[in-house]
C-alpha cells in the first residue's frame, strides 16, 4: 500500500565515536593525497547513458556522482538500497534491511521528486514513488550507478524534479559463472512472535552468469532474500529473477532485451501508521519488460526505438492474521513507447526524441484511473569553441490531465588551465501528482485531492572541477526552487491529512566530492572517496493552524567516506555516514568488509553498524544494531 506519507525520526546515537571515526578517516585522507602518481582515473572514460546524447564523463558539464561495479565488489553492501546510501547528496531512507524497502531523494527532494531508471528506462509507479526501489535487479548485474543531481527532463522526461538515478546493467567481454551465499545476525533474541524463537537473522543467495559470443551476449540471475527481522513483525523475504541479452544483426545494427520480477513479502511494523500497525504487512510485485534497438543508419545518424512495459501489484494488509479488515489492494500497468536519434554536425551533436507513455490503475482505495503522458525531446550539444562545452535543449510534454508544458535547460563548461573546469547550468523540471496525491481515500488516516497541480521547478548550480592524474576534486553551489509544492496537511489530530498545493519550496546547496586512486606497490591499491553535502531549505509556509506532514525531513549535514585497501588475495574497505537532519539527531554509521580471493572463491566477513548506533530512517522502524555477515562467492570466467 505504502499509502501514508513517512516522518522520520532519529533516535539519540553514540555520536562521540562515530565522529572520531570520520576525523580519522578525513586525516587518512589527507595523508593519502600527497602521494603523487600520474594515471588517468577509468571513470574518466565512462559514458554517461542519456537516451540521445553520448557524453563521456570528463566532458560532461552537469554534476553526476558514479559509482562503479568494481567499487560495488569492494564495499560492504548486499542490495542496491544499500549501495545508494554511500552516494553523495543521495538521501536513502529505509523503512527495514535486507531491501525490504526504501524511499530515495537527492539534494532534499522527496521520493516523489526522484525518477529511478534501469538503462534510461523509467521505473517509475504511478501509484506512488515508494515503489520506485523495487527493483529486480542484482548487485552482480550491475554495470555502474550514475546519480544525476539537478532537474532532469530535458534528459528523461517528467518526474526527475530533483534528480535522476540511472542503474546501468553489465555489458560482460567473456561467459562467466556466479554464485554466492551469506548468513549474517545481530545475534540478539527474537522478541517473543508466534513461531519464532532464537536470534535475529538474514541471509541470501544469488546464481547467475553470462553467457557470450561474437554476434549475442546473454545473463541471468535468480536471487532469494530471507529474513525474520530485526524486532517483532519484521520478517521479509524477497525472490528476484533478471534476464537480459543483446543480439547484434550486425556492424550497424543491434537489438536488447531486458526483462525481471520481483516478489518482495515484509512485515511492516511501524512502516506506515505506527503505533497502530503492528499487525501489519506488505506483498509487492512488479514485473519489468523492455525492447530496444540501435540502428547506424550512416557515419553520422542513429535511432534507437524502445517498447517497455511495468507492472506492479501491491497488497497491503493492516491486519495480516485478518484479510476481511483494512486490506489496502492497487495494481497498476505502464506502456512506454520511445523513439530517439542522434545525428552528428561538424558543429556538434544534434539529439531528438519522443515518448509516450500510458499509465492505469486499479484499487480498492484510489479507484480505477487512466492517464497519458506525450513528451517531445531535441538538445544540442557542441565543443566547436575551444576549450568551452556547451549543451542546451529542451523538454515538451503534454500530459492528459495537465495540458501542455516546457522544460527548458542549459549546460555550460570553461577548461582553464590542463586542470581546472568551472561550469554552469539552468534546468527546469516537472513532477506529476501520483494517483495517491490525487484519488486516495483511507479515512481516517489520508485523502488525496484530485484539483492539485503538478510541481514544477527550476534549478541554477555553479561548481568548479579539478583533475590531476588520479585525483578528482568537484564544489558547487545550487539554488532550486519548486513552485506548487506538495505536501500533505490537516487542521486537527481528528481530521485525515490531506495532499495540497502549498507556498513555494526553496532550497539552497553546498557539495564537494573527490576521489583517489593509488597503487602503492606491486601489491597494494588504495582507492579513497568522499564527499560532503550542506542544505538549506526554505520552510514551507502553511495556513495558520494546520499541521504540515512533510516539512522540513531533509538532510542538513551529509558526510560519506569510502576506503578500500587491496593487498595481494586481500581486500579491506571501510564505509562511513554522518547524517545530519533539519529536524532530529545527528548520527554516525561506519562498516567495514575483509574479504580474500582463493582462485574462483571470495571469503568475506561484514560488519555493519560499527559503532551499534540505534537510529530511525523512515517511519518508527529503528534500523538494525550491530550486524555480522560472513559470504562466500564464486566466479568462474
Amino acid at each position: 500500500m505504502i499509502q501514508i506519507l513517512h516522518r522520520s525520526q532519529t533516535i539519540k546515537s553514540k555520536k562521540k565515536r562515530g565522529i572520531l571515526a570520520i576525523v580519522g578517516l578525513l586525516t587518512c585522507y589527507t595523508a593519502v593525497g600527497q602521494i603523487s602518481q600520474r594515471d588517468t582515473s577509468q571513470i574518466s572514460e565512462v559514458i554517461i547513458q542519456e537516451n540521445r546524447l553520448q557524453v563521456p564523463f570528463n566532458k560532461n558539464s552537469r554534476h553526476i556522482e558514479i559509482i562503479t561495479y568494481e567499487e560495488i565488489r569492494r564495499m560492504p553492501v548486499r542490495t542496491i538500497n544499500e549501495v545508494l546510501t554511500h552516494i553523495n547528496g543521495v538521501d536513502l531512507r529505509q523503512r527495514g534491511p535486507f531491501g525490504a524497502q526504501a524511499d530515495i531523494g537527492i539534494d532534499g527532494g522527496s521520493f516523489e521528486q526522484t525518477l529511478v531508471l534501469v538503462n534510461g528506462i523509467k521505473m517509475s509507479d504511478p501509484q506512488t514513488g515508494h515503489h520506485s526501489l523495487n527493483l529486480p535487479i542484482p548487485l552482480e548485474a550491475i554495470e555502474r550507478i550514475e546519480v544525476v543531481r539537478g532537474p532532469t527532463s530535458r534528459i528523461y522526461g517528467i518526474n526527475g524534479l530533483t534528480g535522476s538515478v540511472n542503474i546501468v546493467t553489465r555489458q560482460a567481454a567473456s561467459s562467466e559463472i556466479f554464485a554466492q551465499a551469506y548468513a549474517g545476525s545481530s545475534f540478539k533474541s527474537v522478541e517473543e512472535e508466534a513461531g519464532r524463537s532464537g536470534v535475529y537473522y538474514g541471509m541470501g543467495y544469488q546464481v547467475g552468469g553470462q553467457f557470450v559470443r561474437d554476434k549475442h551476449q546473454h545473463q541471468l540471475y535468480l536471487t532469494t532474500e530471507k529474513s525474520n527481522g530485526q524486532r517483532y513483525n519484521t520478517a521479509s523475504e524477497a525472490f528476484r529473477a533478471f534476464y537480459e541479452n543483446k543480439i547484434q544483426l550486425s556492424a550497424q545494427d543491434e537489438i536488447q532485451v531486458m526483462g525481471g520480477y520481483i516478489d518482495n513479502k515484509f512485515g511492516a511494523n511501524g512502516f506506515y501508521a505506527a503505533p497502530g500497525d503492528v499487525e501489519s504487512e506488505e506483498v509487492v510485485r512488479t514485473a519489468i519488460a523492455a525492447v530496444s534497438s540501435r540502428h547506424d543508419l550512416n557515419d553520422r545518424l542513429r535511432i534507437s526505438p524502445r517498447l517497455s512495459y511495468r507492472n506492479n501489484t501491491d497488497d497491503y494488509r493492516y491486519f495480516r492474521n485478518d484479510l476481511s479488515r483494512a486490506r489496502s489492494e492497487h495494481e497498476t500497468d505502464v506502456w512506454s513507447a520511445e523513439l530517439n536519434a542522434r545525428y552528428h554536425t561538424n558543429l556538434g551533436d544534434v539529439g531528438v526524441g519522443a515518448e509516450s507513455r500510458w499509465e492505469r490503475i486499479e484499487s480498492t482505495n484510489i479507484g480505477n484511473h487512466r492517464r497519458q503522458n506525450h513528451g517531445y525531446y531535441a538538445e544540442f550539444r557542441t565543443e566547436y569553441i575551444q576549450d568551452v562545452l556547451l549543451n542546451v535543449g529542451t523538454y515538451v510534454n503534454y500530459n492528459s490531465q495537465y495540458g501542455w508544458q516546457a522544460f527548458p535547460g542549459i549546460d555550460v563548461a570553461y577548461h582553464f588551465l590542463p586542470q581546472w573546469r568551472i561550469a554552469a547550468n539552468v534546468g527546469s523540471s516537472q513532477r506529476i501528482p501520483s494517483f495517491t496525491d490525487l484519488y486516495l481515500d483511507q479515512r481516517p488516516g489520508n485523502i488525496g485531492n484530485p484539483d492539485l497541480q503538478s510541481e514544477n521547478a527550476w534549478q541554477a548550480e555553479g561548481s568548479l572541477r579539478y583533475q590531476i592524474g588520479n585525483f578528482t576534486a568537484q564544489a558547487g553551489y545550487f539554488y532550486r526552487n519548486v513552485a506548487q509544492f506538495i505536501d500533505w496537511q490537516r487542521s486537527s489530530v481528528d481530521e485525515p491529512y490531506q495532499a495540497v498545493n502549498v507556498d513555494n519550496n526553496r532550497m539552497r546547496g553546498l557539495h564537494f566530492s573527490s576521489e583517489y586512486g593509488q597503487r602503492l606497490s606491486a601489491r597494494a591499491e588504495l582507492k579513497v572517496r568522499l564527499g560532503y553535502t550542506y542544505l538549506n531549505p526554505s520552510v514551507v509556509s502553511t495556513t495558520d493552524g494546520l499541521i504540515s506532514r512533510y516539512r522540513i525531513e531533509n538532510l542538513k549535514h551529509q558526510l560519506n567516506s569510502t576506503i578500500s585497501l587491496g593487498v595481494d588475495a586481500w581486500t579491506f574497505s571501510t564505509t562511513n555516514r554522518f547524517i545530519e537532519r533539519a529536524s532530529n539527531t545527528a548520527y554516525v554509521i561506519s562498516d567495514i568488509r575483509a574479504a580474500y580471493q582463493i582462485g574462483a572463491f571470495t571469503v568475506f566477513a561484514d560488519l555493519q553498524n560499527l559503532w551499534d548506533v540505534t537510529y530511525v530512517e523512515a517511519g518508527a522502524v529503528p534500523m538494525p544494531g550491530r550486524w555480522q555477515t560472513l559470504g562466500l562467492r564464486y566466479t568462474k570466467r
